[in-house]
């Protein structure tokens, strides 16, 4: 069954269309350093992948600033996106949860109500984003948080807003955390200890795209970066976010295929359809036989090509997903 288990890796973090897979990032200066999204792109073009990424992003922004750009609304309304990115600047994020909810939440639901009203199915990401190298400090307020602070406190707040909103979370900042613990050596920051250089957006871009596909982002761009570093920053970032697909509820939406052995030695194919608020879910296996469960498992008869259905239904409709395999 060696063709079904390359297969396994591929299926489902996107369906089957017509139209590239459309994603939007509304951000600031992480976003935009570097071009992060265009990172993004070529890792995904380099696999074949059909999308189509774009980018609102301004420096300096905190999601209020970004609620009253009437031109957001206007990329909001550019295209029915399949994924929306929302990174909010740092320090907004890493104040107490009286402070986020006065002065985050209005304006987060601002901008979320226009995503949904544009269309009620797209799926958005808190882009998670990390600590400054050494911290913040301001005596005015006074705030005195050392790296590790820092990085804890926006790691709380951006599981704050996503779970308020029941939203997904990418743990880019997590990320970060790790390479900096365990790879000192890998330069993540600009000069001034908060931008991220060319190698910290790589590692970055290597976090959506595992978010996006739910795949380790094995992939030949890099970026410029030599092969080595490359490698090593897609599987820290592929590594970490897989792991924690169902904590952040990246695996939401989305369908999982697994091969397994049973007792009798034969191989098992188990599918798994991840959409919280379906009224129903139907597989077809192709080979005559079907399953109306979420779950299910299957084992096929005899070798051969097989276009495996799912249908769901659900606020959005019904949506079929479809795709050929060889077992």
């Amino acid at each position: 069954m060696k063709g079904f288990g390359l297969f396994i890796g591929l299926f489902l973090s996107i369906w089957i269309s017509a139209q590239p897979m459309r994603v939007l990032f509304i951000g600031n200066s992480y976003t935009h350093y570097n071009d992060m999204p265009k990172l993004l792109q070529q890792m995904a073009n380099s696999k074949g992948f059909s999308v189509d990424i774009h980018m609102d992003a301004k420096s300096n922004h905190t999601f209020e600033m970004h609620a009253k750009r009437p031109e957001l609304y206007q990329s909001i309304r550019k295209y029915k996106w399949d994924y929306v990115v929302l990174q909010g600047f740092s320090r907004e994020l890493a104040q107490d949860t009286a402070v986020i909810d006065s002065l985050s939440i209005p304006y987060i639901k601002q901008i979320l109500d226009s995503v949904y009203a544009n269309n009620r199915c797209t799926n958005v990401f808190m882009y998670q984003t990390w600590a400054y190298q050494n911290g913040f400090q301001q005596d005015s307020l006074p705030i005195n948080w050392d790296y590790q602070t820092m990085s804890d406190r926006i790691h709380y707040g951006y599981n704050y807003v996503a779970d308020h909103f029941n939203l997904a979370l990418v743990p880019v900042g997590r990320v970060w955390e790790t390479t900096r613990t365990n790879y000192p050596e890998i330069k993540l920051y600009q000069e001034d200890q908060q931008h991220p250089t060319l190698t910290g957006s790589y590692l970055t871009a290597a976090c959506f795209y595992t978010a996006l596909f739910r795949a380790q982002p094995k992939v030949s761009y890099h970026a410029n970066l030599d092969q080595k570093t490359a490698a090593l920053l897609q599987d820290l970032a592929g590594t970490t976010v897989l792991t924690n697909k169902n904590r952040y509820g990246i695996n939401d939406n989305t369908v999982d295929i697994e091969v397994k052995l049973n007792d009798a030695n034969k191989k098992v194919v188990h599918y798994s359809a991840n959409f919280p608020n379906a009224s129903s879910v139907v597989w077809e296996f192709g080979d005559g036989y079907s399953a109306p469960t979420a779950k299910a498992k299957h084992i096929y008869a005899k070798p051969g090509v097989y276009e495996i259905k799912v249908k769901i239904q659900d606020a959005c409709g019904q949506r079929i997903l479809k795709r050929k395999v060889t077992v």
